[in-house]
């Protein structure tokens, strides 16, 4: 804890702002993965439970059902089921679930894209705190004993090293986070894809097979 205390010490200023990123960073990040965490749950508690009532055809229930949750399949789904009993075309009730896809992904994605503008903000503040302390280094040296120079000048250099380093200590843990969280969204949207999919196909399956009980009957 000493050594990490010294080092953050040494740094300089510009140590301050890069762990003030990291801060908001991390934040973002925990409340995204907490927040994706949840939908995805609460989207597969939902499908499990839909599924099997809208295998059997009964979309009132499953209507019952999507209207009065509160996840995003439901959202998603209960778009298309309201316009099932409406329409028969599958082209209006694919554009109803495609228009609320719309909707859900952005807030899906939301504030996600700052973990990565943190990351490269971290790295960046690094390199210009390198780059500030290696000036104050050189003006430094310009006026000492020539013979103390060279020690003078590699301690400096040492010192606006550190906040290169924790420039980096901070960016590639964000920008690993960021990475998780874009491909913990993808799978959520993959997932609503899947089930809009095949909810589509069991509601043109079932018109099908009420447009050939009809059929029958009129003949």
């Amino acid at each position: 804890m000493d050594a990490i205390i010294k080092f953050y010490q040494l740094g300089g200023f510009f140590m301050h702002p890069i762990l003030v990123v990291f801060a908001f960073g991390m934040a973002i990040a925990i409340e995204r993965y907490i927040k994706l965490t949840i939908v995805r749950k609460a989207n597969r508690a939902m499908w499990d439970q839909l599924y099997p009532v809208l295998a059997e055809g009964n979309f009132d229930a499953a209507r019952e059902m999507t209207a009065g949750n509160n996840s995003t399949i439901a959202h998603l789904l209960n778009a298309g089921l309201e316009l099932q009993g409406a329409v028969r075309r599958r082209d209006d009730i694919e554009i109803a679930m495609e228009e609320t896809m719309m909707e859900i992904i952005p807030q899906l994605e939301r504030r996600t894209p700052y973990v990565a503008l943190f990351s490269n903000i971290a790295t960046l503040l690094g390199l210009l705190g390198t780059i500030m302390g290696l000036i104050e280094a050189f003006d430094a040296v310009a006026n000492a004993n020539p013979a103390e120079k060279a020690d003078l000048l590699s301690a400096s250099i040492a010192v606006a090293m550190n906040t290169t380093a924790f420039g980096l200590i901070v960016g590639i843990p964000l920008l690993i986070t960021y990475v998780v969280l874009v491909s913990k969204t993808g799978e959520i949207v993959d997932s609503l894809e899947m089930a809009s999919v095949k909810t589509l196909s069991v509601i043109t399956k079932m018109a099908k097979r009420q447009g050939g009980a009809s059929t029958s009957a009129a003949a």
